[in-house]
């Protein structure tokens, strides 16, 4: 509808255009104006203007809108981000732990030495050794029991038959000893490897008592070592026999004895060299360590009939059951 009242409105100023020309008279031109100097025609400025008034009014729109200015986008586009208060966390790539070995090689086991034996005995060192009379006016270590009755119950009768004690010390040459034995019968007619069958006196030691703290058996760092006070009395023959490790055994002139005897008891000083039982000593050292006493009363037999030692349960073949000395 827009369009065709357009179109009227055209025709009609046509129609007045041409009304306007039909009036219109043209220039005369004066008779003397001839040839050249006949002006030339020159355009109609008002249907000039008349016809581009039209040309304008009868252009036809087009359906297509002129698309708006537009601002160029760039040529990488990046999307909008909402920006937060809260940053983004950085993920964090957590490995599996690895164990560091510090070594390479498997450690060694030390057992360090517990009085779990039941009986740890100090040894002091003696700056002056003890005069060997089997006198004990020089000493003032600790006197220690010995009256634990491990063998021969039958035949022992109380502590006037078989008891005793003793006071150990040491310097860098010997291990000292010093025992007294109540013995209401003295008998000691046995020597050698028999010197158990009669009075006598036998240490145990563990030469390396760290090295095989719970070995159940005896080892050649073991020590059992007999001493005779005296043979047939404490004035007689001394002597001191040792009967363990097998390979060193036999009579140790070495060990040094000194004894006395009164009624109803002897005592007896040993000295014993270090060398013997192939130790460097020195304050701190830990070893395995018992004192047993053993009895006969039989003058007319060689047997022993009973035995007393520092700690209950002490058996030869056992070390685990052995006391404990430590030298301080």
């Amino acid at each position: 509808m827009k369009k065709n009242g357009f179109l009227s409105r055209c025709l009609i100023l046509i129609l007045l255009i041409v009304m306007l020309s039909s009036c219109y008279r043209p220039q005369t031109i004066p008779a003397e104006a001839t040839g050249d100097d006949k002006p030339a025609d020159t355009p109609n400025a008002t249907m000039t203007a008349i016809f581009a008034i039209v040309e304008s009014l009868t252009a036809q729109p087009t359906n297509t809108a002129v698309p708006p200015t537009e601002t160029p986008l760039p040529a990488t586009l990046t999307p909008a981000v909402t920006p937060s208060n809260t940053a983004v966390p950085t993920a964090t790539v957590t490995s599996t732990p690895q164990f560091t070995l510090t070594s390479t090689k498997v450690p060694t086991v030390v057992v360090s030495p517990i009085p779990s034996r039941g009986v740890v005995f100090s040894a002091p060192y003696l700056a002056t050794a003890p005069t060997l009379d089997g006198v004990w006016d020089e000493w003032t270590s600790k006197q220690y029991p010995m009256g634990t009755l491990i063998y021969g119950s039958s035949n022992w009768t109380g502590e006037a038959d078989l008891e005793g004690s003793f006071r150990v010390g040491w310097n860098n040459q010997y291990l000292f000893l010093a025992v007294k034995v109540k013995d209401d019968v003295y008998v000691q007619n046995a020597s050698g490897a028999d010197l158990y069958k009669g009075d006598m006196v036998e240490m145990l030691f563990d030469a390396n008592l760290q090295g095989d703290f719970y070995t159940r058996n005896l080892s050649p760092d073991d020590y059992q070592l007999g001493l005779s006070p005296g043979n047939p009395d404490t004035s007689g023959t001394k002597e001191a026999y040792l009967y363990y490790p097998s390979s060193l055994a036999g009579k140790k002139d070495s060990v040094i004895i000194a004894a006395v005897s009164q009624d109803g008891l002897y005592r007896m000083e040993a000295a014993i060299p270090w060398s013997l039982l192939n130790i460097t000593p020195a304050a701190g050292g830990k070893f395995g360590f018992a004192l047993r006493a053993s009895d006969n009363d039989n003058p007319s037999k060689n047997e022993q009939q009973s035995m007393v030692s520092v700690i209950p349960g002490n058996v030869l073949a056992d070390p685990t059951t052995w006391a404990e000395l430590w030298l301080k």
